[in-house]
């Protein structure tokens, strides 16, 4: 880890996740990603974002005796617009939207592995990654972070109702 005594955080350092707030070009539905407007501003947090959405993807589910991937699945169990959509719209809705967003991720600006930031600052989100089993959690680093992913979950919660 790179966090030394006064709080200070590499870019490139894998232990955590830094975003800055922002907006996506597109608006999107399925992938959460897309709803959330934490926007990645190093290569770790590209990285990792990237390799969350292919693991969901990669989940298969059956629906209707269709396979789906993990972001229709979910969308299908927990949103009521989904919910009525025809699911081969939505199986191709998520493609869409994927492509769009790796589109996005692809032309960001990132941030220069040699800067270092301070963990207790409100220019940028930083979570702290730790490995549970085969999961990886995303734990707020700051006070600041923690209020801003209170209010992301509840935007969540709010986009599928």
């Amino acid at each position: 880890m790179k966090e030394n005594k006064e709080g200070i955080i590499k870019f490139d350092d894998i232990n955590y996740a830094i975003y800055k707030i922002g907006e996506w070009e597109n608006n999107y539905q399925i992938n959460q990603i897309g709803v959330s407007d934490e926007i990645p501003v190093n290569r770790n947090t590209l990285d990792h974002v990237i390799l969350s959405m292919d693991e969901i993807r990669r989940a298969e589910f059956e629906i209707d005796d269709t396979k789906v991937n993990g972001f229709v699945a979910i969308a299908f169990q927990l949103n009521p617009k989904i919910q009525n959509m025809d699911l081969k719209e939505a199986i191709e809705l998520e493609q869409k939207e994927y492509d769009l967003i790796m589109g996005e991720l692809n032309k960001l600006q990132l941030e220069s592995d040699e800067k270092s930031i301070t963990v207790e600052n409100e220019d940028y989100l930083i979570y702290k990654l730790e490995k549970e089993c085969h999961v990886t959690r995303s734990i707020p680093a700051n006070k600041y972070t923690l209020e801003h992913h209170k209010q992301e979950v509840k935007k969540i919660e709010d986009s599928i109702i």
